[in-house]
């Protein structure tokens, strides 16, 4: 049975500005945690294309491996899906999704679902790692591109 994990974080620009800078060359870099031990190695078409494919270069300990995720759909300005077609997760769809509150402000959320490899016993032993993991990097991705966007919100006020 699938797990939902949901971080959601207010941000200092329009839900068009969040998506915008989610869509740029370049965000996923900036939205990786120094931490993780994890590259983009390979990249076709972006967010607003279904069926473009990010293949990252994930490393656990000693072992390293590709993980391909692809964008399935994207509705510009509010929201897009990406699921992993390659990676050791049975089930891996992550659902960005960017809530307009003001024409200065927004929610950012992300939403995973998520089964994890072994089936009861990877989420017997794995569930709540995986959850930690989750929020500590989605609480470093929205603290990053809140950032991001507050000092590009400054600039353009001078």
């Amino acid at each position: 049975m699938a797990e939902v994990f949901i971080y959601r974080s207010k941000m200092p620009a329009s839900a068009e500005e969040v998506f915008d800078f989610h869509a740029a060359p370049g965000a996923l870099e900036k939205l990786m945690p120094p931490w993780e031990k994890s590259k983009v190695v390979a990249r076709t078409g972006g967010i607003e294309q279904p069926g473009s494919r990010v293949t990252l270069r994930v490393s656990v300990g000693p072992i390293s491996k590709n993980w391909v995720a692809e964008h399935r759909e994207c509705q510009p300005g509010r929201m897009f899906r990406d699921v992993m077609v390659s990676s050791p997760f049975p089930l891996w769809e992550h659902t960005h999704s960017f809530l307009p509150e003001s024409a200065t402000s927004s929610w950012l959320e992300d939403r995973v679902e998520f089964e994890l490899p072994l089936g009861w016993l990877g989420k017997l032993m794995g569930s709540r790692y995986t959850r930690r993991r989750l929020e500590r990097m989605f609480q470093w991705r929205h603290k990053a591109a809140a950032e991001e966007l507050a000092a590009r919100a400054a600039k353009r006020q001078r």
